[in-house]
């Protein structure tokens, strides 16, 4: 988090912690209040000036995420992320988009 989203972090926390029970109501266990946050700043204010919103838009921002909308995100980040071919060397590569190749 940057140094001027901490202070609105610590501001808006109780909201969080709100949101963030909610999950726990939904079997959302794992959830935790950065993650909340970290969705908020990267997808519902991606292209807004945070600290010019008002107070109110960004609680009520936390408070009408739905658990569909944020799993869906956490996806696509996850998805995005990963490297799929981390785990095979550069020959089981070839072979995989390759498999015409041969080794010699």
């Amino acid at each position: 988090m940057e140094n001027n989203y901490e202070a609105i972090f610590t501001h808006v926390l109780p909201a969080i912690e709100s949101k963030r029970n909610e999950f726990v109501v939904y079997q959302y266990n794992t959830v935790t209040e950065k993650d909340i946050w970290k969705f908020c700043v990267t997808k519902k204010w991606r292209k807004k000036d945070i600290a010019s919103l008002p107070l109110y838009q960004i609680i009520n921002d936390i408070l009408t995420i739905s658990p569909a909308e944020f799993m869906t995100f956490e996806q696509i980040e996850n998805q995005r992320t990963s490297n799929w071919f981390s785990e095979i060397n550069q020959d089981e590569l070839q072979l995989l988009l390759n498999p015409g190749f041969e080794e010699k």
